[in-house]
């Protein structure tokens, strides 16, 4: 019977034929992020990207990819996810650090998502 061709196609390679294949160390990246881009984006901030930065950024594209089928991202839940997350390096305080701008706004930015309504709120991820 024909049609049993069992193929390794995602959706995304579908919508987005010929898109370079994710960066290795950042496997749940959206399409088309790069470190270059985020270095030129963070460097356009005034800042130096750190492993720390990566680890946050790698937690942020984690939580977006868990959420996919989500209609929106909670910017609250994501800000409680993070300062979980960290919170044997410092938790908020920690994140603050690394991305003054903002743990959830910046940190977004850098990761190449969205960041969820509310992000430019101070008590949630941003001193903007």
């Amino acid at each position: 019977m024909g049609g049993d061709v069992v193929s390794d196609m995602t959706m995304e390679d579908v919508m987005h034929p010929g898109a370079e294949a994710p960066d290795p160390a950042f496997p749940r990246a959206p399409r088309g992020w790069s470190r270059d881009a985020a270095q030129a984006l963070a460097q356009a901030e005034g800042l130096a990207l750190t492993d720390d930065h990566w680890e946050a950024v790698r937690a942020l594209q984690d939580y977006y990819a868990n959420r996919r089928e989500a209609a929106h991202i909670n910017v609250r839940e994501l800000r409680d996810a993070l300062e979980e997350r960290f919170h044997g390096k410092g938790g908020a305080k920690y994140l603050y650090g690394l991305f003054p701008g903002g743990p959830v706004a910046q940190g977004c930015r850098l990761a190449g998502l969205e960041p969820p309504a509310g992000a430019a709120d101070p008590g949630f991820g941003s001193v903007v």
